[in-house]
């Protein structure tokens, strides 16, 4: 979206929530910025700038508004869209790459190098790796002040930060006061690496189809659903650690999920917010992909009876894929207890990572040997890094390299391409469930014709899938 600045105003002035995470509005005569629905009174024309990113706001030398938390807002709909250069590093900066692995590693995972990167990034966001990576390591200590009884020493090395100084620093440039003050009048979590917190959404968000979704599939000693609950183990850069998430209904900024994390290592806390959001698909654009498939008749009902309802993501690849594999033509049910038999192969938390699938004996697969050798297949191949299922993977080459591996086709690698790599515009034409929905709703349910119907429904196609599953 380009920062057209009577569009971004007129946002401003109503308030406008869909606009929260596309951009940010800076005002001169106070050195604040905050976000399009900040209820502050509307600032004047002439004081108003408007920034791609909080990072491009902050290296510009404003501090961020303490009434409206422009750091909490969901994340922007376009780096989850994106397939490109720059979507690929806002997902692996948001996954604390840059934290663990520095810019060279951060070009590294993306085919660039460092200069060219930051050059994309600057054009585009107005801030290059670094800016944007140190806008989210402000964001992750505020939460560790408010939120946990932690040292502040402790929590400027947890978040990031590669000294005291600079972590005092940033905090005072950003919030307009030392981090202490942060911590004034709050009441402190005493249970060591827990946090609690809330992650923004843009309403409406159709919680139920979500939970559904991932609690029929939920694999036995890795997650489950109870009472609108959802709670998994993750497998973290630092350590194991636990979510539980819980979707709070509402309007405007009350609409929220509350999460719970327990983490061995805090450092983690950047990546486990960042892949609990991926999950449930927090920051997709929910009116702009209802006003495009509540255009076909066959889906206005619907849309208009289930508004909001997401595509759910993943927080492990690897574990996608092999779900993706193992489900092949067999039931939802059956699949889940496959699952939960390899999962208790390892004696470390969730599920197992590809170099231990590799090494499975054939008794942890019950399955046909074929689809046994497949898994065996993508393990060694993710191991060996010919495939990447990291967060920033190119999507087009991720579909390649799965379907150059014996035994996986279109429907498995477009299946891990939505729910792994989140592309939004997947869609399963041959799926058996997916034609029994589409001709439940009217639609075409042969092959060929229900694909060449689908285009209409570009580029929210994975959506449009979840739907016809639900319809089905």
């Amino acid at each position: 979206m380009e920062l057209e600045f009577e569009r971004c105003y007129r946002a401003v002035d109503s308030r406008d929530q869909r606009f929260d995470g596309w951009f940010y509005t800076a005002v001169t005569s106070t050195g604040i910025y905050c976000k399009p629905s900040c209820p502050a009174v509307t600032p004047k024309r002439a004081n108003v700038r408007f920034y791609r990113s909080a990072a491009a706001a902050q290296k510009a030398g404003f501090r961020a508004c303490k009434r409206c938390r422009p750091d909490a807002v969901p994340g922007s709909p376009e780096w989850d869209v994106r397939a490109d250069t720059v979507g690929r590093a806002m997902r692996l900066i948001g996954d604390g790459v840059v934290d663990r692995e520095g810019v060279p590693g951060l070009a590294a995972r993306l085919g660039y190098t460092e200069r060219h990167l930051h050059r994309m990034l600057t054009e585009e966001l107005g801030a290059g790796p670094l800016a944007l990576a140190r806008a989210q390591r402000a964001q992750t200590a505020r939460i560790l002040v408010e939120t946990t009884d932690l040292g502040l020493a402790e929590i400027a090395f947890a978040a990031g930060f590669g000294s005291v100084r600079q972590f005092n620093d940033t905090i005072k440039e950003v919030y307009g006061g030392p981090p202490s003050t942060l911590r004034h009048g709050k009441s402190q979590q005493k249970e060591a690496g827990v946090v609690n917190l809330r992650l923004a959404y843009r309403p409406p968000l159709h919680a139920s189809a979500l939970l559904e979704f991932l609690g029929d599939r939920a694999i036995p000693g890795v997650e489950d659903v109870t009472d609108g609950t959802y709670h998994r183990v993750l497998t973290l850069p630092h350590g194991p650690g636990e979510v539980t998430l819980t979707p709070i209904p509402g309007h405007g900024a009350a609409a929220h999920v509350a999460a719970t994390l327990k983490l061995e290592d805090v450092r983690d806390l950047a990546p486990a917010v960042a892949r609990a959001r991926r999950l449930l698909d927090l920051d997709a654009d929910p009116e702009a992909v209802d006003a495009t498939l509540g255009a076909d008749p066959a889906l206005a009902k619907t849309v208009e009876k289930e508004p909001g309802v997401r595509v759910p993501r993943a927080v492990d690849g690897f574990e996608t894929a092999v779900r993706a594999i193992v489900g092949q033509q067999i039931s939802v049910a059956a699949t889940r207890t496959i699952l939960g038999r390899i999962a208790e192969q390892t004696d470390k938390p969730g599920f197992p990572d590809a170099a231990t699938v590799a090494e499975l004996p054939d008794e942890a697969f019950p399955m046909p040997a074929a689809r046994r050798e497949t898994i065996r297949g993508l393990a060694r191949a993710v191991a060996d890094g010919t495939v990447d299922l990291d967060l920033g993977a190119d999507r087009e080459e991720l579909v390649d390299s799965l379907v150059a591996l014996p035994g996986i086709g279109a429907w498995t690698a477009g299946y891990v391409a939505m729910r792994a790599a989140g592309d939004p515009d997947v869609f399963l034409h041959t799926d058996l469930a997916v034609r029994r929905g589409a001709k439940h709703l009217g639609l075409p349910d042969e092959p060929k014709a229900l694909e060449a119907h689908a285009a209409s429904w570009r580029p929210w196609r994975s959506y449009a899938l979840i739907r016809l599953w639900r319809n089905a």
